[in-house]
């Protein structure tokens, strides 16, 4: 039996164990304001150290992330707690490739950390866009002044499209299947990029294209061998040929023949031949009378007129200058070689009968095949 005494002593007791405990748990307890990525709330920690708190909250940290106070730090009531999460953004600036670690939450504010300028510049994402913890990879395409070469003129421009297709389109620059681009579609655009499109267009063309008249040659015996006349006039043909063309920038490239067509058949021009020896004109004997003066001889002297008529209008003292002298247009070298010069040293300063006598010389050796007017005889 417990006696009255003794049980305010241990009722006492009791109370003071309480109120020590209580004051020992309210010692541990503290009221922290914890931001996590620019949202803040307020948290009861019971730990010593900002770590603690963070473990408390199961916040678990990389090294890309940022905490302030730092994690060792000593924590004390009404404390504020800052924890920015790292995130990776690979960006690619023309082609170029780098990585980097960032507490940014969004693309703008990201690129103004990392000191990125894209003022102007074209982004893959919006500026305004999200950044995760997962992270992003963000292509940037700075402004590019290039040269486009096209109709006739060079326009200067300035573009953030990545690629030539891409640029043309972008300043509203059309061309289809057939025009040539230079350099690829394809191609990356770089500063001072020079690009050419070329208009290609293919038509098909006809022309008429004359056929020349064929000429027939056929033997003739009622002529005499080095005389020919013309039996039958020729006409030329024609023929309509299609061309395709190619032009480049309205100059014709290329031509390819396709078909022909022949509209008008050619006439052919045929020509007699003759086939008949000549007769030998024999020389009359001394006192047939048919000579006058010394070694004249005026042998067959009507055919030497018909000859002279034929060579220079009958004109025994013509002199063009061409080479060919008198009326039976001798050159000096056949004139002087049958003993011309026995009586000029010219044709045409030899009279008639001379320039006859002379031509029988060169009848009786070669017969009539020095003159073009043999058919005449």
């Amino acid at each position: 039996m417990i006696t009255r005494p003794v049980r305010r002593i241990a009722q006492a007791a009791v109370v003071t164990t309480l109120v020590a405990g209580a004051v020992g748990v309210s010692h541990f307890d503290k009221s922290v304001t914890l931001s996590v990525d620019g949202k803040a709330s307020t948290v009861h920690a019971f730990g010593s150290t900002v770590g603690d708190v963070l473990a408390r909250q199961d916040i678990k940290l990389t090294s890309h992330d940022v905490v302030v106070p730092a994690p060792t730090a000593k924590v004390s009531d009404g404390q504020k707690i800052v924890v920015r999460y790292g995130r990776k953004l690979t960006v690619t600036v023309d082609g170029a490739t780098r990585e980097y670690w960032t507490t940014a939450t969004s693309v703008e504010a990201a690129l103004q950390e990392l000191g990125i300028r894209a003022d102007s510049a074209k982004l893959s994402t919006s500026r305004s866009m999200t950044l995760g913890r997962s992270g992003l990879a963000l292509s940037v395409t700075t402004p590019k002044d290039v040269v486009v070469r096209v109709d006739g003129k060079n326009l200067a421009e300035t573009t953030t499209s990545t690629t030539v297709g891409a640029a043309l389109k972008e300043l509203g620059v059309t061309f289809d299947s057939n025009d040539r681009v230079y350099p690829a579609l394809s191609r990356p655009v770089t500063k001072g990029l020079k690009i050419a499109v070329a208009r290609v267009s293919t038509a098909t063309v006809k022309t008429t294209v004359p056929i020349a008249a064929p000429v027939s040659r056929k033997s003739d015996s009622s002529l005499f061998k080095g005389q020919s006349k013309v039996v039958q006039n020729g006409a030329d043909g024609a023929k309509v040929a299609t061309w395709r063309v190619t032009k480049v920038d309205g100059k014709v490239k290329s031509r390819k023949w396709l078909t022909s067509v022949v509209t008008q058949r050619p006439v052919t021009r045929v020509i007699a031949v003759g086939t008949k020896a000549r007769p030998v004109a024999t020389p009359p004997p001394p006192s047939a009378g048919n000579t006058s003066g010394a070694g004249i001889n005026l042998s067959n002297a009507a055919m030497w007129d018909r000859i002279a008529q034929c060579e220079s209008t009958g004109n025994w003292s013509i002199n063009t200058g061409n080479g060919y002298y008198g009326g039976l247009q001798f050159d000096l070298q056949t004139w002087l070689g049958a003993g011309g010069g026995d009586f000029a040293s010219r044709p045409d300063l030899a009279s008639r009968e001379e320039q006859i006598t002379v031509a029988n010389r060169v009848y009786a050796d070669r017969g009539l095949s020095p003159w073009g007017c043999a058919h005449a005889a």
